[in-house]
């Protein structure tokens, strides 16, 4: 579930997809004593009731829950709740309910504070219910004094909060790689969209921010004009194509293959995850995060959601999805060590809504 916090706040390649990113943040996390548990757990591949009964949950509870997650070993969606009334409600719609000490206006509070007291750049926090805690991260670029300033803010809010050192710095870095180019930069597609009738495609809002047209080759014709985009705060941006293809709504598995987009929806933590990125092509992970805020250097973005899956430079823009279901663009991350990282993505569902076009 994803409630908003703001409030405290050809054709490229005719037929083919576009998908990965050119426009990506620097390295990847582990944590400063030791990796969370619950991110380390098994994720859960998710079934089309589960996002609807989350859909359902968030409909009928909104700030009534602290959070949901996925159950590792059943994959049942697990509602958290600190009232009775909302325990009942919950039950109503089918969901598995846990009772947990924080509400979700507790751990709205705890963000508010940190927005307040400790917006460093090169930090990240989001709320992971299978905690009942904001986590926190803090890349390398957090000075000793900082991370002090950050420790002394945690220690007040009386364990709302965790915290986990990470190597590398959140950053933008412009690479190679992409499979659209405007403005002398590369960047990818996410998903393609529709609107009455006419094809779009929706990417990171910092790429959309460089430039108004795009092309599928570097100095080559124009096939799409920006329609919109927005960043910092948000992180995404539409354009439209004007070559007149209609490539199709799939997303790249650099195998030789391609997966079917049918749907969208908003991630549940615990769930897995795939990335689809030019640097690093197919990942997989698993959330870890909803409501995440990230302190990029040049502006905050709120909302987002972090997950295990590797990435790199190059990989913003690309497609986050499960199966047949997309779900998030990616911004960025603090890298890949290994197998683990820490790709952010902006929800796409919130992007289809901003500009009223479909997945298809």
């Amino acid at each position: 579930m994803r409630r908003n916090s703001r409030a405290s706040r050809a054709r490229l390649s005719l037929s083919l997809l576009l998908v990965a990113g050119a426009l990506g943040l620097g390295a990847t996390p582990a944590t400063a004593a030791e990796v969370h548990t619950a991110a380390a757990a098994p994720s859960v591949i998710p079934s089309a009731s589960a996002y609807a009964l989350d859909a359902a949950v968030e409909r009928t509870l909104g700030a009534g829950t602290a959070g949901t997650y996925l159950d590792r070993k059943t994959g049942e969606l697990v509602v958290t709740v600190t009232t009775d009334r909302a325990e009942e409600q919950a039950r109503a719609t089918g969901a598995t309910v846990r009772r947990v000490a924080r509400s979700a206006a507790q751990l709205d509070s705890t963000i508010e504070t940190l927005e307040a007291e400790a917006k460093i750049t090169g930090t990240s926090w989001g709320i992971d219910p299978r905690t009942n805690q904001v986590a926190v991260e803090a890349d390398s670029s957090v000075s000793a004094r900082d991370m002090a300033r950050l420790e002394a803010v945690a220690e007040r809010l009386g364990g709302a909060v965790s915290i986990s050192r990470v190597p590398g710095v959140f950053h933008r870095e412009v690479l190679g790689g992409g499979a659209i180019y405007g403005g002398g930069s590369r960047c990818s597609a996410a998903f393609n969209v529709t609107k009455g009738g006419a094809r779009y495609f929706v990417t990171a809002g910092h790429c959309t921010n460089i430039s108004a047209n795009w092309s599928a080759t570097s100095g080559g014709s124009v096939v799409g004009v920006r329609e919109g985009t927005s960043f910092p705060t948000n992180d995404y941006g539409i354009v439209r194509y004007t070559d007149g293809s209609s490539p199709a709504g799939t997303v790249d598995l650099y195998n030789g293959s391609t997966q079917d987009i049918a749907s969208a929806a908003n991630a549940v933590v615990g769930q897995a995850i795939r990335k689809s990125g030019s640097t690093t092509k197919v990942t997989s992970g698993t959330v870890t995060a909803v409501n995440v805020t990230v302190n990029y250097g040049d502006g905050p973005v709120y909302g987002m959601v972090r997950t295990t899956a590797c990435s790199a430079g190059g990989d913003s823009g690309g497609a986050h999805f499960a199966g047949s279901v997309a779900l998030g663009i990616h911004s960025g991350s603090s890298g890949c060590s290994g197998t683990a990282g820490s790709a952010i993505h902006q929800p796409v569902v919130e992007a289809l809504q901003a500009y009223g076009v479909s997945v298809y």
